[in-house]
């Protein structure tokens, strides 16, 4: 599916009735696809929970998350979504039922560009040629209530012996698509407007790798 700029007024749910997450790890070959979309709406659900959105279907190095023009990975599932004669169905479905559905994203994102922020370029920093940051991108419908990922860490108080089965879930979850050794690090929200933030996730555990 190509790319897609909704009208400026659109008609239906616009993009501030949703928010950017995202889980991000180490991997050798971040950009990744596959097929299997149950699995993908399986991860959204392990991670997300119960909250209506857009699982998006592949994983990506952080320089293929926003293309030249400055469109998104999530602004662009926004658009597919967006496209869709169904939409105001659709978003019904995510705001009553909770309901969550899976995006294939445009080829367009396997390119890289990199950002005005280089940290992530091995030039600068060798190490993340061989640990390789990846990404798996969610657009969520805004909820007051928690993410399934924010209730299991406050179940667990701080207790990494509480929240290691949790983790250890996730990680085994992603392998579908990033197969191990690929591992989870956290989960963030991308922030379009200050998108460094992401690349200091990666850069903050640069000194254990080496």
């Amino acid at each position: 599916m190509s790319d897609f700029i909704p009208p400026a007024s659109p008609t239906g749910p616009s993009l501030n009735d949703f928010a950017s997450f995202y889980l991000y790890g180490l991997t050798s070959q971040p950009y990744q696809q596959s097929a299997d979309l149950t699995k993908f709406g399986a991860l959204y659900n392990l991670v997300i929970g119960d909250h209506g959105g857009l699982g998006i279907a592949s994983t990506f190095h952080p320089y293929q998350l926003v293309n030249p023009a400055g469109i998104s990975v999530w602004y662009a599932a926004y658009a597919q979504f967006y496209a869709q004669p169904n939409r105001l169905e659709m978003f019904a479905e995510m705001t009553v039922e909770k309901a969550s559905f899976v995006v294939v994203p445009p080829a367009s994102f396997a390119e890289f560009h990199v950002w005005p922020d280089t940290r992530l370029t091995t030039d600068e920093n060798p190490i993340f040629g061989r640990f390789v940051p990846f990404v798996i991108p969610f657009l969520v419908r805004k909820d007051p209530e928690l993410l399934r990922w924010d209730k299991e860490f406050a179940a667990a108080e701080g207790d990494k012996n509480r929240i290691s089965p949790y983790l250890k879930t996730v990680n085994e979850a992603i392998h579908f698509v990033q197969p191990a050794p690929a591992f989870i690090l956290g989960f963030g929200e991308f922030d379009e407007q200050q998108p460094e933030r992401l690349i200091e996730h990666f850069v903050s555990c640069r000194d254990m790798l080496l």
